[in-house]
Order: structure tokens, then C-alpha cells, then sequence
């Protein structure tokens, strides 16, 4: 009889830590597990963070949108699980923050540009649009 091996989904860590361990952490206790440019700003606008933080619950009780301006934010263990709308320039792109996103900046998951696909050229754009009339 063959033995039937169960793969079970392997628990995120972020250097070395779970969600569990790292959730306890201070902001500036998990500054310490990331890259030294995010530190930095971690270490120096841990206010900002945290105000966002206050804010955010607040509006997540009343059961409101949490929407941002800021896309500087580094997205700490707190943020985990959260939906925050992302300013990028025209509207609010709403994201679900994910583990795997820790230590990255908000700014990150909500492009402010956009792919242009290409159609036809339009009137003047080239030699032979120019001699045409426009209706």
C-alpha cells in the first residue's frame, strides 16, 4: 500500500519570523528586519506610520473606506490583512496588503502609469495625416 504524503502550505516567515512573532513587534523593533533605506524611513517617520495606523482602525470600526494620499508608508506587520485605497494621481486603487508586501512602500502596488497601447496615429501625427481634412 503506497503512503499518501499531504503537502501542507508553507507558513510565511519574513526573516526568520512569522506573522505571529512579527505582529507583536513595535514599529521600530521590525524596522530592524528590513532593507536599510526603508529603516531609515521607519526609524524617522515612525509618527506618521502610526497615526496612519490610528486612523486607519478607526475608519475600518465605522466600517468606512481607509483611503491614502501618502504612498510613502512602509507597509508594517499592522497593515497585514487591511484594504487601503492608494492615490495614484487619477483615482484610489484599492489594495489587499499581503504578507509578502512587508517592507515595501505603499507607492509600490498602485501605478501612476499606465502602458500606452498604441492605435492609429492620430491627425498630424505624421507626413501623410497632415494633408487630410478634418471633419
Amino acid at each position: 500500500m503506497a503512503e499518501r504524503i499531504v503537502q501542507r502550505k508553507k507558513e510565511f516567515t519574513f526573516r526568520g519570523k512569522t506573522m505571529e512573532e512579527l505582529k507583536k513587534l513595535d514599529i521600530r523593533e521590525f524596522a530592524q528586519f528590513v532593507a536599510s533605506r526603508e529603516r531609515r524611513t521607519l526609524l524617522r517617520n515612525t509618527d506618521v506610520v502610526e497615526t496612519f495606523l490610528l486612523r486607519s482602525r478607526k475608519k475600518i470600526e465605522k466600517s468606512k473606506k481607509v483611503r491614502t494620499h501618502d504612498r510613502n508608508i512602509i507597509i508594517v506587520p499592522a497593515m497585514v490583512g487591511m484594504r487601503i485605497g492608494i492615490y495614484n494621481g487619477q483615482n484610489f486603487v484599492e489594495i489587499d496588503i499581503e504578507p509578502e508586501m512587508l517592507g515595501h512602500r505603499l507607492g509600490e502596488f498602485s501605478q501612476t502609469r499606465v502602458n500606452v497601447k498604441h492605435g492609429s496615429a492620430g491627425i498630424g501625427a505624421t507626413r501623410s495625416s497632415a494633408s487630410r481634412s478634418v471633419k
